[in-house]
């Protein structure tokens, strides 16, 4: 699945990953997205700086209770707007890699809107 680089990608790729794992490492997601270590060791710094992570001694990611509630809140749009697309007759893998370009750019209102939709 190839999607852009964004803040809130990162944080939904660690809350994705530490609900799998015991402990999220910067290499983990880098094998989870594919992407250069330079630029997930940016993106890491970035998340720190921001205070949605904390990045222990030990190299592990721990999401910040604000983080948390971002990568939750990004995890919930992904889900409703893939479950949606398929609602409207798109393939599962389509859904998918469309829902995670869309979490992130759709307005709250019209994200409010669809997420009716799916509850119907």
């Amino acid at each position: 699945m190839k999607v852009y680089e964004s803040e809130e990608m990162y944080l939904e790729t660690i809350l994705s990953l530490k609900n799998k794992k015991s402990l999220v490492r910067s290499v983990d997601i880098v094998e989870e997205l594919g992407y250069a270590k330079s630029s997930v060791s940016r993106a890491v710094n970035l998340l720190a700086k921001k205070n949605y992570i904390q990045i222990k001694s030990t190299g592990e990611i721990v999401l910040t209770a604000e983080g948390k509630a971002k990568a939750e809140s990004i995890f919930e749009r992904h889900q409703v707007l893939k479950k949606a697309l398929i609602k409207m007759g798109a393939e599962e893998n389509s859904a998918e890699e469309n829902a995670c370009r869309i979490e992130h750019v759709i307005s709250d209102d019209i994200f409010e809107i669809i997420k009716q939709f799916v509850s119907i």
